[in-house]
């Protein structure tokens, strides 16, 4: 036979719930989602504008970031430029000595003659 210890330990439960009512669940719902609604709302501008910040930050860090790029390539025309200078100061420095060293030569060459 079946004694009562067999039976289902759930039996009886779902009876002994109320009936749930549509209408108060729908109303609670709205409550909740008023009371959290327009704190979400203001979290969500907040976040927008604070996205829009970091994309007017972003551009303007990458204009400095050229403007670097641009001072720097200035400067490594500065040092090329000085470079040239000293080369070409080190041309003009053997053109004279050249052109002294033909000068002795010459009057080398005149006073042999001469002699």
């Amino acid at each position: 036979g079946v004694g009562p210890s067999d039976a289902s330990p759930d039996e009886g439960v779902v009876e002994d719930l109320p009936l749930i009512d549509e209408k108060a669940v729908e109303q609670l719902t709205e409550g909740l989602i008023s009371h959290y609604l327009p704190d979400l709302q203001r979290s969500k501008s907040a976040l927008q504008e604070l996205t829009q910040n970091q994309v007017v930050l972003l551009e303007t860090l990458e204009q400095e970031i050229s403007k670097f790029k641009e001072c720097n390539s200035i400067l490594d025309i500065n040092a090329l430029f000085s470079e040239a200078k000293h080369y070409h100061n080190k041309l003009v420095n053997i053109r004279n000595e050249m052109m002294m060293l033909h000068e002795k030569t010459s009057k080398l060459k005149v006073s042999r003659i001469h002699i």
